[in-house]
């Protein structure tokens, strides 16, 4: 009896996280030793590396986070100790591939193995759990963001993880991912305002009319439905021929390939999230709110920018929220037709069999997206207030 009462106190998340930890430990290679980039390497397990202090320290920390995770009721507690976890993860990773690069050697690559993105995320979910038990105010999570995000950068500026194959790719393309990363930054928000732009207006259209409401939606769920690939080849024509036959278009940079038929394309799949949304939005609103402002002489547009768009806003900025991480995720394929963006490391590290050049174009994107879904979620809640 004792022993059931005994597993119901346990943390259902937490047996799953703590059970993957384990598996990850002692399953899969914590780290990769490479004679060069693209060489298989020799996998090593953390149980293979506990002579070094680092790890030890490590595995200490895990086995505290596991305990705090099945057993410990204080989300406070938890987070302190997984915390903690993260930092010896990332500060082991950093000191293990250091001692194991041959000295001198330029051409050795040390890559994170599988048991070290496992545990990677493992903790991170711990966290995450942790954050939402504490039930963070919307800008505290926006804090809590900027905290772990200057914990990372604290180690990439102190040197520790120079040795990383990923990080070797990056000194190399130093003056190139900087170009990539504007590049993407740009198509995505540079998609995200025109889709605001024309998808606003005709959100609002739409909850005018109607008979209008169901063909535009209709339509632009079509085009939801096309592989990103083919809509850009579809472009791809039209967009050729307009700048060989007009002279002003190729001008102004629209070509067949580049960046022209990216943006227009991200453009085109940002629409719907911000039209259906929009129209939520506005259907959303008390209609006796807009009887009583038009009983008071209030105008059409009165009522829109006064009532029904401060009303409706939420809903609308969850819609752009859906969008702009879209938009991230999405420019990497554009790197295909010469869109730049973070894509080029990706496919270029595809192409040469060398996965560490795609974690250079794949982690930042990730990183991206999840720090503007957070922050938009944030500015989200805090505009419906604690009621919501």
């Amino acid at each position: 009896m004792e022993e059931s009462s005994t597993v119901r106190r346990l943390d259902r998340l937490g047996v799953v996280l703590v059970a993957g930890g384990i598996a990850a430990t002692a399953l899969m290679p914590f780290i990769y030793v490479k004679a060069n980039r693209i060489a298989a390497g020799k996998p090593m397990l953390l149980t293979q590396l506990l002579p070094q202090p680092s790890v030890i320290v490590l595995t200490v920390l895990l086995l505290l986070t596991a305990i705090a995770t099945l057993f410990l009721a204080n989300a406070l507690a938890r987070l302190a100790i997984a915390t903690l976890s993260l930092a010896a993860l990332i500060a082991a990773i950093g000191l293990v591939s250091t001692a194991a690069t041959p000295p001198g050697s330029t051409v050795a690559r040390m890559t994170p193995g599988g048991g070290f993105w496992v545990l990677f995320a493992v903790i991170g979910l711990i966290i995450s759990d942790a954050l939402v038990k504490i039930r963070l105010t919307p800008w505290l999570r926006v804090a809590a963001l900027a905290a772990y995000t200057a914990l990372l950068f604290a180690f990439l500026s102190s040197g520790l993880l120079d040795s990383l194959s990923i990080m070797k790719e990056f000194s190399t393309r130093a003056a190139q991912f900087e170009t990539e990363a504007f590049s993407h930054l740009l198509l995505a928000l540079g998609s995200l305002a025109i889709a605001i732009i024309l998808g606003l207006p005709l959100g609002i259209l739409c909850f005018w009319v109607p008979k209008l409401r169901a063909v535009v939606l209709q339509g632009l769920s079509l085009i939801q439905t096309i592989p990103s690939l083919a809509l850009f080849g579809l472009l791809m024509l039209p967009l050729g021929y307009l700048a060989t036959h007009v002279p002003l278009a190729a001008a102004i940079g629209i070509r067949g390939i580049g960046t022209a038929p990216a943006l227009i394309a991200l453009v085109l799949y940002s629409l719907l999230p911000i039209v259906a949304n929009t129209v939520v939005g506005l259907q959303g609103v008390d209609p006796s709110v807009r009887d009583a402002a038009a009983g008071m002489g209030l105008t059409r547009r009165q009522i829109l920018t006064g009532i029904d768009m401060p009303l409706a806003f939420p809903v609308i900025l969850t819609g752009i929220r859906i969008v702009l991480v879209q938009a991230i995720g999405m420019v990497t394929i554009a790197a295909l037709i010469g869109g730049g963006g973070f894509g080029i490391f990706i496919f270029q590290g595809l192409g040469q069999t060398a996965m560490d050049l795609v974690l250079l174009g794949a982690v930042p994107t990730v990183f991206l997206a999840f720090s503007s879904a957070v922050i938009l979620d944030a500015v989200i809640d805090s505009i419906r207030g604690p009621a919501a």
